[in-house]
């Protein structure tokens, strides 16, 4: 779904739309979770949405996210990344390198990997399959979700009451934005080959 439609989307239908992309944003369907909540900022600035519930919405997406994810993890495990694995550029060598490294630095992982693309898909699964106790997985999911989504939010907010950004321009930077991102992740494919 192009970025433009999910912006019509949640201008329409709103919060549900919210939590259903950083849901599947989450899961592993790839998008620019960032640029979303920027512009969810913006669109609190100009009472479009309303700040508390976006925030609630926008945070139980992630971290029910993660859950299914983790969940998954526990579930399927390893021989789920070996079978598939190859489709993202996760091979048995790499799968052996991330499960030494996580079980080390999950406490920083967890929370932290909601910053960086990829890490913020593969950390919950990882979790799973390195059987990371439930409790402490759901509260560094839920405190990481909780700063990575206000600080974006926070940003589009205070930019957008003092900048002036028509919102019938935002789904075309938002475009730009999602085809920025398609590129980049072509780019890195390409040289990674």
């Amino acid at each position: 779904m192009e970025a433009n439609s999910v912006l019509t989307y949640i201008q329409s239908h709103g919060y549900i739309v919210l939590f259903l992309s950083l849901f599947f944003g989450i899961v592993g369907i790839p998008a620019p979770e960032e640029s979303l909540l920027f512009f969810v900022g913006i669109f609190i600035s100009h009472a479009q949405l309303h700040l508390f519930k976006s925030l609630f919405f926008a945070i139980s997406g992630a971290t029910i996210g993660m859950v299914v994810t983790y969940v998954a993890g526990y579930t399927f495990g390893s021989p789920l990344l070996f079978k598939y694995g190859h489709y993202i550029g996760f091979h048995r060598r790499r799968y052996r390198y991330v499960y030494r490294h996580f079980r080390k630095r999950a406490f920083l992982l967890i929370p932290f990997g909601y910053f960086v693309p990829g890490i913020r898909q593969l950390s919950p699964y990882m979790a799973g399959v390195v059987r990371f106790p439930f409790l402490p997985f759901l509260f560094l999911s839920f405190l990481g979700a909780s700063f990575w989504i206000c600080l974006f939010i926070f940003v589009g907010k205070f930019l957008g009451e003092r900048i002036h950004i028509p919102l019938h321009v935002l789904p075309w930077i938002t475009l730009l934005f999602f085809s920025l991102f398609f590129i980049a992740l072509y780019v890195k494919n390409r040289k990674q080959k």
